[in-house]
């Protein structure tokens, strides 16, 4: 009878593990999160961009220049990204230069803004941001919505604070009698 030698079949396993393991994740960095970065980068109003992906969701960090449209980037990234986003989910994370003040403001109206989040009266995030603006002279407000999130947008001169808040569709039941 022969005899199987361990060392050849142990060097084989571990660089079959290694081709294997080392061909998915140069793809996904290749092939995935590169290109996904570059899309971002191309974006008006996003001065950099660091791609996460985990399992079915791709996280975006991205840094925006003030004058930026939140709305608009994720739509941008999100279509021109669509073959390397595939069914997965899409989390945009903003960064901006801000200020106290807009801390401040923000602060001020959470209440009013998660209300009208809970209650699905988005409306409510418009005249929150209103009455904000309002509150706060110099502080301008934008805001944005689309299927998937609700966009908040406060600018003060060089300083801006972006707030991405994912809209919880409503769902449909089966009326008791029916």
């Amino acid at each position: 009878m022969n005899k199987i030698k361990l060392l050849p079949i142990t060097i084989t396993a571990a660089l079959t593990a290694a081709i294997l393991f080392g061909g998915w994740f140069a793809y996904r960095h290749y092939g995935i999160e590169k290109p996904l970065d570059k899309v971002a980068v191309s974006v008006p109003g996003v001065e950099a961009a660091n791609i996460d992906m985990t399992g079915a969701l791709v996280r975006i960090s991205v840094e925006l220049d003030p004058g930026a449209n939140l709305g608009d980037v994720y739509r941008k990234i999100k279509q021109d990204g669509a073959g390397e986003i595939g069914s997965r989910q899409l989390e945009l994370k903003v960064t901006a230069p801000g200020s106290e003040l807009l801390d401040k403001a923000w602060s001020y109206s959470l209440f009013d803004v998660a209300e009208a989040m809970e209650n699905r009266k988005y409306s409510g995030i418009r005249d929150a941001m209103a009455k904000l603006s309002e509150r706060f002279p110099g502080v301008t407000a934008v805001t944005d919505i689309d299927e998937n999130n609700v966009y908040i947008s406060l600018r003060d001169g060089d300083a801006a604070k972006f707030v991405v808040l994912p809209r919880q569709p409503a769902t449909l039941g089966v009326w008791p009698n029916a």
